[in-house]
């Protein structure tokens, strides 16, 4: 695919939805998980699948937290031309939403207001004992300790990890706007992660609007574009 057919099909369409992952968020300083300098391919005590679990949060909350303040939190980002460009289309009336695998609420942070986070976000976090809610600057606040709400309850953020399921709102709000649209745009993602890789499947439009933009080529796609995410969008 050529990025004058790109900006063709673009430009007729009227209902594009963006389907992203970490690597949407690379250009703003914020490291992927399975990129050959992500999280994934560096030494814990554990593998961040088993730190990022619902079991280990429980079971070893201190250990939990300081991998979390330390690789998950990245209070200095900005969004990127990627962020800035999918808010535009929005503003436009061009985009119906964006779904993020993404915690980092950039999205929002660069003026997106229909968007639909799969695995929750690290700006909304509440006590695990009596519910209150907390910034994330708040649950800063205690950095490195476990943050702790006024009642003694632990403080826990609003993110998905491993053994928990994805949030029913955000679930039925992006299957909608994917099964509305006339482009769909996949971008900073390798598709491995399930089930959030698997909602592309909802997709009812012209399979040549089916367009996949990343870093890498991924098998199984016609319509691609390789290179830097924010460029290229």
């Amino acid at each position: 695919m050529t990025i004058e057919e790109y900006k063709s099909r673009v430009e007729k369409a009227k209902r594009i939805v963006f389907f992203g992952g970490a690597g949407v968020s690379t250009e703003s300083g914020i490291p992927d998980f399975r990129s050959v300098d992500g999280l994934y391919h560096q030494k814990y005590d554990a593998p961040p699948e088993e730190i990022l679990s619902a079991r280990y949060f429980r079971v070893h909350t201190d250990l939990f937290y300081r991998f979390y303040f330390d690789k998950m939190i990245y209070t200095s980002a900005q969004p990127n031309a990627a962020h800035k460009k999918l808010a535009e289309w929005e503003s436009a009336g061009k985009l119906l939403a964006v779904v993020t695998q993404n915690i980092d609420g950039l999205h929002q942070a660069a003026g997106s207001k229909n968007v639909f986070e799969l695995h929750g976000t690290v700006h909304r976090n509440h006590c695990v004992r009596c519910g209150k809610s907390y910034t994330l600057s708040e649950v800063c606040a205690h950095k490195p300790n476990v943050p702790t709400c006024e009642c003694g309850g632990v403080i826990k953020p609003d993110v998905v990890l491993y053994g928990e399921s994805l949030p029913e709102d955000a679930v039925n709000g992006a299957v909608e706007a994917i099964a509305n649209a006339d482009m769909l745009i996949v971008g900073g993602t390798s598709l491995t992660v399930y089930p959030a890789a698997g909602f592309i499947g909802y997709y009812r439009g012209d399979k040549d609007n089916l367009i996949v933009i990343n870093k890498t080529r991924i098998d199984g796609f016609d319509n691609q574009l390789n290179g830097k995410l924010g460029e290229l969008l």
